[in-house]
């Protein structure tokens, strides 16, 4: 494995996949830096315009769309406690964003992963044969993450994905409770 100081950035990572990019998250808050404000925010009232793109998390958006232009699925899975935590409310009011980038979303509740062999962190799998672990504090800070090309490990995090996202409600037909 190759520690956060190696870890390649995610345009970069991104910008490798030649097929497939997935991404499993399986906590119920995060603080990542960039999306702080945008919760606190949310949770004064603000909302995301539909109509407004320019508004949206860019770049983030931007290479998304540049990722699926060149014929790169990338699916996200979210498993995720009910009833949800504000910090899941805030995601899933966002998520029409990354599916008009071209993500494809889904959403697990908990209860229905409990017999799901499920590695212990986050992560993107790309082109089933790169793994890049995703580190979060306790409190959801980021704490960096690592690269594993290990055969067993891409197995785990494949198959994992796979079994969640069989499982998962697509994001236009999940209801928040």
């Amino acid at each position: 494995m190759r520690s956060s100081s190696s870890v390649p950035p995610f345009p970069e990572m991104l910008a490798g996949a030649r097929t497939s990019a997935v991404h499993l998250e399986m906590r119920d808050c995060y603080a990542v830096e960039k999306e702080r404000e945008a919760f606190a925010e949310w949770k004064k009232g603000a909302r995301i315009d539909p109509d407004d793109r320019a508004s949206w998390w860019r770049p983030w958006l931007d290479l998304i769309q540049e990722t699926v232009g060149r014929g790169v699925v990338v699916r996200r899975a979210r498993i995720v406690s009910e009833p949800v935590s504000d910090y899941i409310r805030f995601e899933h009011s966002h998520t029409f964003t990354n599916v008009a980038a071209g993500e494809l979303v889904r959403w697990l509740p908990r209860r229905r992963a409990s017999d799901i062999a499920l590695p212990g962190n986050d992560f993107w799998l790309i082109d089933d044969t790169l793994v890049r672990w995703n580190h979060f504090s306790g409190g959801g800070a980021s704490e960096g993450g690592e690269i594993s090309t290990e055969p067993a490990t891409v197995r785990l995090c494949s198959e994992a994905f796979e079994a969640v996202w069989e499982r998962a409600i697509p994001h236009q037909q999940y209801e928040i409770r």
